[in-house]
């Protein structure tokens, strides 16, 4: 259940307890909005705590894919014909 879910479960929840005044026979309809809100609540806390390990969006670079990045920097006098040179340096992580 991600964040979005819990807060709409937690939503619908606070609706039935608190909005809603009619009456069902064999079950209390505002203990459903009260078990609704507390599933919404814990939803919400545990999505949280693991959105570092997800990643959420964004979060750990390429999701666990490799990851490569390249500089290039020029020396001076590169392209100006008096023998400059181009520095490449590569940088591959095992794990982003």
């Amino acid at each position: 259940m991600g964040i979005g879910t819990s807060l709409v479960v937690f939503a619908i929840g606070a609706v039935l307890r608190f909005a809603v005044t009619a009456t069902a026979t064999g079950f209390n309809i505002h203990t459903v909005g009260v078990i609704l809100m507390i599933v919404g609540a814990v939803g919400f806390i545990l999505s949280l705590f693991f959105w570092s390990s997800w990643g959420g969006f964004g979060g750990w670079g390429s999701g666990g894919r490799a990851s490569r990045r390249t500089t290039v920097s020029r020396q001076p006098g590169y392209g100006t014909g008096y023998g400059g040179q181009v520095v490449t340096s590569v940088e591959q992580d095992e794990f982003a």
